[in-house]
């Protein structure tokens, strides 16, 4: 059981975005679709055909399947319900992140394979975004490693005695804003457009069709619930498993939860009540949290919480 945590993430992933828009849709006094509703636009994408471009190459169609398995990777090294797992001695923080990087590579390379002017625009600005975002994810993660005194995902969550310090908490808000900006969420991105003035995700991915689009929509869904757990392993351990009984599972998966729905809640209000930024603002937003970053790793150097 332990060692198929991954398979929490790869199929409840879809259910968590269908959450979130439920929630916005409610909040903005909205019907909204159903919370299933990610399952079955999944569904229908995989019996769709594919077109594609006559100036492709291979990379546009290794990408879907590189940037699927790297986040199926990646999920295989974050703790869920307990930090007692086989793949918990790879599951490195620093290497995750090089791990998102990968998939996000490929997927600005794809971007610029097609030859779209759509592409070209969303792969240059996910660089940009992911230039701010992954030295803010790298203080965020320095910060919480060295009071745990490891940066193995497992230790830090078993680590569970320094959640209200000063640094923490700085850090905390800084990794929040990361996961808004990484997952391509309001306001730094709107991921329900596809207006050539506020896309980047979605300019991305504007060439797939059929299975191909559904891989990487897939793989998106479970990055943002990769992100969300690694914000819980990390700020909020209380309740996660330290073995592998069966009552110690139960009770660590309600904990989880009702961690998770706290997660969900948040970026749905946040969602609601903000404005789309503009670009040329995001590096102000992008630029202050990573300042908090830094306070939050001098903080812990200096006053040692």
């Amino acid at each position: 059981m332990e060692n198929l945590q991954f398979v929490i993430i790869i199929i409840l992933s879809p259910l968590i975005q269908g959450v979130i828009k439920k929630l916005k849709a409610n909040f903005q006094g909205r019907v909204g679709a159903g919370i299933l509703q990610p399952y079955y636009d999944l569904a229908k994408l995989l019996k769709k055909e594919m077109v594609f471009s006559s100036v492709t190459s291979w990379i546009f169609k290794a990408t879907p399947f590189i940037v699927f398995t790297s986040t199926i990777v990646a999920a295989m090294l974050i703790p869920v319900i307990t930090t007692k797992s086989s793949f918990g001695i790879m599951g490195d923080v620093i290497a995750l992140i090089y791990i998102f990087a990968l998939g996000r590579f490929f997927l600005a390379l794809a971007a610029l394979d097609a030859g779209t002017a759509f592409g070209g625009e969303g792969s240059s600005r996910e660089m940009v975004v992911s230039i701010l975002v992954e030295p803010m994810l790298m203080l965020c993660i320095f910060t919480v490693a060295l009071t745990a005194g490891s940066t193995n995902i497992a230790r830090i969550a078993e680590s569970q005695n320094y959640i209200v310090t000063p640094s923490h908490v700085l850090a905390l808000v800084a990794f929040l804003i990361a996961i808004i900006a990484d997952t391509g969420r309001i306001p730094v991105d709107n991921p329900d457009t596809h207006l050539e003035l506020t896309m980047i995700h979605e300019g991305m991915i504007l060439e797939y069709s059929g299975r191909y689009l559904a891989l990487i929509e897939w793989s998106h869904y479970m990055k943002q619930m990769l992100l969300f757990t690694l914000a819980i392993d990390m700020f909020f351990p209380v309740g996660i498993a330290h073995n592998t009984g069966m009552s110690g599972l139960i009770i660590s998966s309600g904990v989880y939860s009702l961690k998770m729905l706290f997660m969900v809640s948040f970026m749905a209000v946040i969602e609601s009540t903000r404005a789309k930024l503009r670009f040329f603002q995001l590096p102000s937003l992008l630029g202050g949290s990573f300042v908090l970053a830094v306070l939050s790793l001098l903080t812990l150097l200096m006053i040692g919480k």
